[in-house]
This record gives C-alpha cells, sequence and structure tokens, in this order.
C-alpha cells in the first residue's frame, strides 16, 4: 500500500475538486469521459485550460437521449480541444500536470455536485505516470480528432429524432461514430432521458377552466387526447419563444372534483421553430382543438404516469408547500418585492408556467415516487400512438 502514498479518496464534491486542480496548473488537461453536459464544463474552460485533449463517446444515441450534450463538444472545440472517441466507454479519468482523479464521475452537473461518486485523488507520481500511459494507449486507439463538420451533421440527425418524439422503436440505431477500441460493455446502460441537469423546466397546463377532466380519467386516454407525447400546444396568439432546446416539460392537466391540476407526465422539449412546429392540415383534421392551439413545443422521450390522474402530483399542493418559490416568476417578485407572488394568479390564463429550481426538484421527486407506485406507460402501448414525420433532408438531397 506503499505505493498509493499522496492518494486521498473523495466520494463527494468533485467539481471543487476539478476546479481545485486547473488552478493549481491550467497548462494540462486531458479527459476520458463517457457522458459530458454543457453545464458542467462550462466551469472548467472558464479557467482556460492550455492544451486539451478528450476521450469520450460518439453514440448519437447518448446525445439524442440527453445523456451527454453536442453543445459541450462545441465547447470543447471552440476552446481548441483534440477530441476523440471510443465506442462502450465506461472508464472515468481526469489528467492534470502534476495531478490525476480516478473516480466514477462523469462530467454533469449531478455527479459534479450533487451524487456521491467515489475516486482518488493522487499527485503520486507513479500513480499518474501509469494513468497518463492508459490514456495515451486509448488515445492512439481513438482514431481522428473530431471536426466541427461532424459535429453539425451529427447535431441536425439528433435534433430530427428528437423532433420525432423519440419513438420508443426508434430510441436506438442512430449511430455509433466512436473507434473500436475493443471495450468490452455485455451489460448496456439503460439512460433516462430526463436529466437533472435541466437550466429551465415548466408546468404545461392540458385542458380549459370549463374543460376539466375527472380524477379518474385514465393517462393513456388523456395522452392520446392530446398527442403530449410529442407535442404540447398553445395558442395562435402566443407563440412558445421562451422555452429554449432541453427544458424539461411537466405535463399537467386541469381536473375537477376538486379542482386541480394534476402532473402526470414529463418530456425534454425543443425550442419552437416556425413552420416545423405548427400544426398542419393533417394534425388539425386529426385533433379539430388544434385549429385554435397550432403552435408547438415539440417533445421528445416522454414518460407517464400509469392508470389515471388521481395517481399524479397536486399542484395544488406544490402551491401550498412553497407559495411564491413554486414558480420562477413570482419568486422573483418576491426576492424584488414588486409584483404578483401568488402563484395561483402567475398561472391563470396561461398555457404554461416556468418553475423555480425549488419548485422543479419538488415536483420531480414526487412525479418519480408516482412512477415507482404506480408505474408508467409502457413503450408498447405509447408506439401505437399517432406521431409525426417530417421531410428527410438527406433523402430529398438525393433526389
Amino acid at each position: 500500500m506503499d505505493h498509493f502514498q499522496g492518494a486521498t479518496p473523495v466520494d463527494a464534491g468533485w467539481g471543487a475538486e476539478l476546479t481545485a486542480a486547473l488552478l493549481a496548473d491550467s497548462s494540462e488537461f486531458r479527459v476520458i469521459c463517457p457522458f459530458i453536459k454543457a453545464g458542467a464544463l462550462d466551469r472548467l474552460l472558464a479557467l482556460k485550460p492550455a492544451r486539451i485533449q478528450v476521450i469520450t463517446r460518439f453514440n448519437l444515441d447518448d446525445f439524442s437521449e440527453g445523456v451527454s450534450d453536442i453543445a459541450a463538444l462545441r465547447m470543447l472545440l471552440d476552446s481548441g480541444a483534440q477530441v476523440r472517441g471510443i465506442k462502450k466507454l465506461h472508464a472515468k479519468l481526469y489528467l492534470f500536470a502534476n495531478q490525476a482523479i480516478v473516480t466514477s464521475a462523469n462530467l454533469t452537473k449531478a455527479a459534479l455536485d450533487r451524487n456521491h461518486e467515489f475516486g482518488l485523488v493522487t499527485d503520486d507520481q507513479p500513480i499518474i505516470v501509469t494513468c497518463q500511459a492508459y490514456f495515451n494507449d486509448l488515445w492512439q486507439r481513438g482514431g481522428s480528432n473530431l471536426s466541427h463538420d461532424q459535429l453539425e451533421s451529427w447535431e441536425k440527425r439528433v435534433t430530427r429524432n428528437r423532433a420525432l418524439g423519440g419513438r420508443p422503436s426508434s430510441r436506438s440505431g442512430l449511430g455509433d461514430f466512436g473507434a473500436d477500441a475493443g471495450v468490452v460493455d455485455p451489460t448496456p446502460l439503460h439512460m433516462p432521458a430526463i436529466m437533472t441537469d435541466a437550466r429551465q423546466a415548466f408546468v404545461k397546463f392540458l385542458g380549459e377552466g370549463d374543460n376539466r377532466v375527472p380524477l379518474s380519467c385514465s393517462t393513456f386516454d388523456e395522452i392520446e387526447r392530446a398527442g403530449c407525447h410529442w407535442a404540447v400546444a398553445y395558442p395562435a396568439t402566443k407563440r412558445p419563444r421562451v422555452v429554449k432546446d432541453e427544458a424539461i416539460i411537466l405535463i399537467g392537466r386541469l381536473t375537477a372534483e376538486p379542482n386541480d391540476i394534476r402532473v402526470f407526465g414529463r418530456a425534454v422539449g425543443l425550442r419552437h421553430q416556425q413552420g416545423r412546429d405548427d400544426a398542419t392540415a393533417a394534425d388539425i383534421a386529426l385533433r379539430p382543438w388544434k385549429e385554435k392551439c397550432p403552435r408547438y413545443i415539440r417533445v421528445h422521450h416522454a414518460e407517464f404516469v400509469a392508470g389515471r390522474m388521481e395517481n399524479g402530483v397536486s399542484l395544488n399542493e406544490l402551491m401550498d408547500t412553497l407559495g411564491a418559490d413554486s414558480f420562477a416568476p413570482t419568486q422573483r417578485n418576491a426576492l424584488s418585492g414588486k409584483g404578483n407572488t401568488d402563484p395561483r394568479r402567475a398561472y391563470q390564463q396561461q398555457a404554461a408556467v416556468e418553475l423555480s429550481a425549488e419548485g422543479y426538484s419538488w415536483l420531480s421527486e414526487r412525479l418519480q415516487a408516482a412512477f415507482d407506485t404506480n408505474g408508467k406507460v409502457a413503450r408498447d402501448t405509447l408506439e401505437q400512438l399517432d406521431w409525426p414525420t417530417l421531410p428527410d433532408p438527406e433523402r430529398e438531397a438525393n433526389v
């Protein structure tokens, strides 16, 4: 064990460890990490490491599922980094000029700041030399460096897949462009689409005050009626400009006896694009109410509580518990001492409302509990619903 003198075990706070290592010496930053998110990467790049080499995964399914970011890879290239991909990569290693970190933590905000991830921080030279040799060997097997042109092509594929709703039958097969380095992957991981690194979260309301459903209403019946497995609709006069890519959309239905809003699903949203995200004649023929609500936020990888609306999460309970801290607008007003701070007034006559960080955390915890208790609407069941179509630009280009 003398060989491991100088190695410190760590089980939390990895963001601070990486930041401290770069502050001590930013001349070199080499990373092996399967999943990288922009929100975790930007703080490290702000320290302007001089030489950056990254080995990660180039499986487009990871980007579609939201466990890794194309935006993060673009940030790396824009910072002058060299990036290579390895298929089925699982290792995590962070190398600096005079320090090495071996950990279970991916380069995501959840892993760096909230999760308990175990590993070692060391300045022991024999360990560092061994880690450097491992990195160099994997780097040589990683093929050529990633280019901006490749990244742009991948982004178009992933965006198209997401705009099609992330249909269960098409949730794999986008392509893995990493090099085959002989890494064995006997138990592929199923990665959840909903991530905790969300920069925005909204509750989208289905139904109107004079069109409430009883708590006994089937959640599947509402999914089928609303088509919320691939889009949530907004009025013709209100294009939803505020929603950004990868915003989390919590899906709630106005209910009666008592009057409430039950959150029964969640999905990942895409920012609204005029034209692409407007109801077609076929959409309106299938759901005539879309004539009044033809503007979309497309969603992908949606998941819903199985059973009835009563199995969902009560928005009344959220507002009773957190008050002004339920929603972002009322929380801002409370902090500034100006404007409305009543959460019930905040969503009146609105198609959706942005959640505060506290509101999102509260709802997410209880929605997960609802999934655990009641299960989710099965993928095979969602597969039977209608799904959108889009022109295929690659096919059109070859005509």
